[in-house]
């Protein structure tokens, strides 16, 4: 017989506690987002500033990129010590989540993320060195922060929520991620914007000293979200599953649950003579018992976030290197416009793109089920990128037109109405609640890994010399379909569905 608590969980209207944990927790995933894809008109600014050749007059700039361009190892390393950071936090955060509770490692997750915020842009020094270093530890401590709010979000959020619309909740705290790229690239337009107006740098000339101070302005500002929402994560209960379930205190989680749901104490109290109907598992992780119920569910969880994010990261942090022929050339711009064109792009981006396909998957997983949601987004995509990358040499590299846009925004349309939002909520809907958070973080980890495959490696071949540029390109895309299709098969052989059960029905 199921506990009161968690019977009234799972049959509860949709109330506004719900939302509110929405926000709450979405808030979070928003400041994810944004400190992670700030970062490539960021990287335009630092080339500028770091990277500008000095023995060049400054009345007599070659009509050369290249004397803008940041070394490619910095470039890398830039972009993957926040991956590796999001590794370590999800495994650590995600483990300390079970093993002391959610709303305990809550609320340090996000203290981190305001506090390497700030760090970020505090980076000391001027100096090229010293100054990359600097940002590079902060980024690194920024990672954790993110890394640890990925398993704590999508475990509070699938504990709290109602059987019916468990998949729409869950969805919609992953889509503000979308909300956080397009904010990023506003706040980084608006900033460039005003140092540009007050101060109209001419492109050739050397790069003024103060645009030293609008990365770092960008970069801080990006704590301001996460800052909002730590007194209301503070002011959150306990979720009724892990005080049930994993304290075995069934009487506190009937209080906690009163305090937020619209029920009366009496209804969701159990007998003070009550049992728990079944002994918690007493294996432990990754024994042979855990490995024989659950192995098969975190390798297919493991599996298709890997794939995913080679995928998703790879497109989305070098996606000005796609659309480069309508960015221009940056010695034809100013430091300021230069990364305003790129924000552009990325906010032009989120709006036809990356937020519809958010949404769209807040309203149909329900509807539709994770598994051929997540199918469905692997197959169009491999089509997509084949589609793009087998003709890109013969055509599409001069004709990067309308055609070549709708195709590559379907890209990300697709990797969000599809694996990129469903390998966020199938974890926290399939293990036993002593375990969920930890192989939520698993399996985002191993996702993490895949991102920094995807993001270095597509790095490589954007700073290659322009005759190579193209073939590698053509390359990847084709790559890119190649592991879609992985991700088709492994969802379709190890990925179960979950819709409409409770959590309790989904672990068996």
């Amino acid at each position: 017989m199921a506990l009161k608590v968690l019977s009234a969980l799972d049959s509860a209207r949709t109330q506004w506690y719900h939302f509110k944990a929405i926000i709450i927790a979405g808030m979070g995933l928003f400041s994810d987002a944004y400190d992670l894809f700030c970062i490539p008109p960021i990287l335009r600014l630092l080339g500028r500033i770091y990277y500008q050749k000095p023995h060049l007059p400054t009345d007599n700039f070659d009509n050369n990129d290249n004397n803008f361009v940041i070394q490619r190892h910095v470039d890398s390393a830039l972009l993957g010590v926040a991956f590796l950071g999001t590794v370590i936090g999800q495994l650590v955060f995600g483990r300390l989540g079970d093993r002391i509770g959610r709303r305990r490692m809550y609320g340090l997750s996000l203290m981190v993320m305001i506090l390497s915020s700030l760090g970020c842009g505090f980076s000391i020094c001027t100096s090229p060195t010293c100054v990359l270093v600097s940002l590079g530890f902060f980024r690194f401590l920024l990672g954790i922060g993110i890394g640890g709010d990925y398993p704590l979000s999508a475990t509070i959020m699938s504990e709290f929520a109602n059987k019916r619309t468990r998949g729409s909740f869950i969805a919609a705290v992953f889509s503000m991620q979308g909300f956080g790229i397009l904010a990023s690239s506003i706040v980084t337009m608006v900033v460039c914007g005003i140092f540009d107006g007050t101060s109209h740098p001419k492109p050739k000339e050397k790069t003024p000293s103060e645009a030293d101070i609008a990365w770092r302005l960008i970069l801080m500002l990006g704590a301001i979200p996460a800052a909002m929402t730590y007194y209301w994560r503070m002011m959150m209960p306990e979720t009724a599953r892990y005080t049930a379930l994993v304290e075995l205190n069934v009487q506190q989680a009937a209080k906690d649950m009163e305090k937020v749901l619209d029920v009366s104490l009496s209804q969701i109290a159990e007998d003070e003579s009550l049992t728990l109907p079944q002994d918690p598992p007493s294996y432990p992780l990754f024994s042979k018992q855990f490995l024989r119920l659950h192995g098969r569910d975190l390798f297919g969880c493991s599996a298709s976030w890997f794939l995913v994010d080679i995928v998703f990261y790879s497109n989305n942090l070098f996606q000005s290197q796609v659309y480069g022929k309508y960015i221009g050339k940056k010695y034809k711009s100013n430091v300021y416009e230069d990364a305003i064109q790129v924000a552009l792009f990325q906010a032009i981006l989120a709006i036809c793109s990356t937020i519809p396909g958010y949404w769209f998957t807040v309203y149909f997983i329900d509807r539709i089920g994770r598994r051929k949601i997540q199918m469905m987004g692997f197959l169009v995509m491999a089509l997509v990128y084949f589609a793009i990358g087998i003709p890109y040499t013969s055509y599409w590299q001069d004709h990067i037109n309308a055609g070549f846009m709708v195709l590559y925004g379907l890209t990300f349309f697709f990797a969000n109405f599809g694996p990129n939002t469903t390998t966020f909520i199938v974890p926290a809907e399939l293990f036993p609640a002593r375990f969920r958070s930890t192989c939520h973080g698993i399996s985002g980890a191993v996702g993490k890994v895949g991102a920094i495959i995807g993001a270095v490696g597509f790095g490589s071949a954007a700073h290659g010399q322009p005759e190579n540029h193209k073939a590698a390109v053509r390359n990847l895309l084709v790559i890119l379909g190649g592991v879609c299709l992985l991700g088709l098969a492994v969802t379709y052989f190890f990925t179960p569905e979950t819709n409409g059960r409770s959590l309790e029905e989904n672990e068996e």
